[in-house]
């Protein structure tokens, strides 16, 4: 079966997910527009040739209901002939979008378009109010802990100590304030307002005054809950532990944010009748299902299955795009799959640069993107986990 090509990969910048967000004034629907827009702009595509756009969207309430792919498809202009589908696959939403989109491209021999929305400035997390996050019964009986909670498990039983996810977190925002500041970021299309006014031209989640100092004098973000709501005596249970000790605060955790993403995927033939010239090859992709209650584990297993079907080791792969969902699920990622921490989200993660909940799966895509022409490299792995264990992972080859 032949691969999918990515044409081009854009993200918006990823603004603060509260208040005083830079984008919080436009609504999701129009900053997804405005990147399905600029998606078209750089490409010179002609969108009536697009068979879908498949969409990641956690939140899918309020002012992200409606089937928001393909409200934006229509909020851009684009042809009428291009249909639309949001998808939640919790926070691997995003990366599953494009996964169902390359999947469509190779099986049509044509073009589609996966991508992911999330405004939390506007939509909260949890604001739809599911099961997951309000069925307490449901979470009892089947021990959906919350995702804190189940970071800081992780971290009790691979003993990872709060000065090592410290450490991480620093690395983290130092990272991401350098490729910033070094305009690394290449695959940003910037968010304009309708009058044409810019709101947002990079990134304005990072934090460059983080300090190993500052970090220290957080406190934990789910010690009093662990106790209060007893989750810390159903996690010792359930994995044998004596204790529970509680690593995850505010600065070592991802930050909520806006944030869309956009990416155009080809067959190979679509890709030459189109004139549309590819930036990579998708090699394989896999989606992962891990333990519930742990949850948080599962870009592990779904980057082993996806080198797999691409018949690649972690030895063939240049740098890893990996959704920092907590410092201590990056530390069980690097010591699970013996990855080097200067081969792993080089220019900083959600920890700095915010997590959009649907959007940061197809987000991390160009960001790989954007680092393998840099340094000249040639293969990178994309992954990113979700609540209730699922997960995803794509590896992709650089064309030159």
């Amino acid at each position: 079966m032949s691969q999918a090509l990515i044409i081009d990969a854009i993200r918006s910048p990823r603004g603060r997910g509260s208040d005083k967000g830079s984008l919080r004034p436009i609504k999701p629907v129009d900053l997804l527009a405005g990147q399905l827009r600029a998606l078209a702009s750089r490409t010179g595509l002609d969108t009536s040739a697009v068979e879908d756009a498949i969409i990641g969207c956690v939140s899918q309430t309020g002012e992200q209901g409606s089937n928001i792919a393909k409200l934006a498809t229509i909020r851009a202009g684009w042809s009428d002939a291009v249909s639309g589908l949001s998808i939640n696959r919790y926070c691997a939403s995003g990366l599953s979008a494009v996964q169902l989109a390359a999947q469509l491209a190779v099986s049509v021999d044509g073009l589609a378009v996966g991508g992911g929305v999330e405004m939390m400035s506007r939509v909260p997390m949890a604001a739809d109010q599911g099961p997951l996050t309000h069925d307490l019964e449901l979470q009892r009986a089947t021990a959906l802990v919350p995702i804190g909670l189940a970071a800081d498990a992780v971290a009790t039983l691979e003993g990872f100590s709060r000065a090592q996810c410290d450490d991480y977190a620093l690395a983290s925002q130092q990272r991401a304030a350098l490729a910033r500041s070094s305009g690394y970021f290449c695959s940003v299309a910037p968010v304009t307002d309708s009058t044409g006014v810019t709101l947002l031209a990079e990134d304005e989640t990072p934090r460059p005054q983080t300090t190993a100092d500052s970090l220290a004098q957080l406190q934990s973000a789910f010690a009093a809950m662990g106790e209060k709501q007893g989750w810390n005596a159903l996690l010792c249970q359930r994995y044998g532990l004596s204790a529970m000790h509680h690593v995850q605060h505010a600065g070592n955790s991802p930050a909520m944010a806006d944030g869309a993403a956009a990416v155009l995927v080809a067959s190979e033939r679509a890709a030459r009748h189109h004139g549309l010239k590819a930036r990579a090859r998708i090699l394989a992709t896999a989606d992962a299902s891990v333990d519930h209650t742990m949850a948080l584990t599962g870009a592990v297993d779904a980057t082993r299955k996806a080198l797999k079907r691409a018949g690649l080791g972690v030895a063939d792969i240049d740098l890893f795009e990996v959704n920092e969902s907590f410092a201590a699920l990056m530390l069980h990622y690097m010591r699970h799959l013996n990855v080097r921490h200067d081969q792993l989200n080089v220019n900083g993660g959600a920890i700095a640069l915010g997590h959009a909940m649907g959007a940061t799966g197809s987000m991390l895509i160009g960001m790989a993107l954007d680092e393998l022409e840099r340094r000249e490299q040639r293969r990178a792995v994309i992954s990113i986990c979700g609540a209730a264990g699922v997960a995803a992972a794509m590896v992709i080859e650089r064309l030159v």
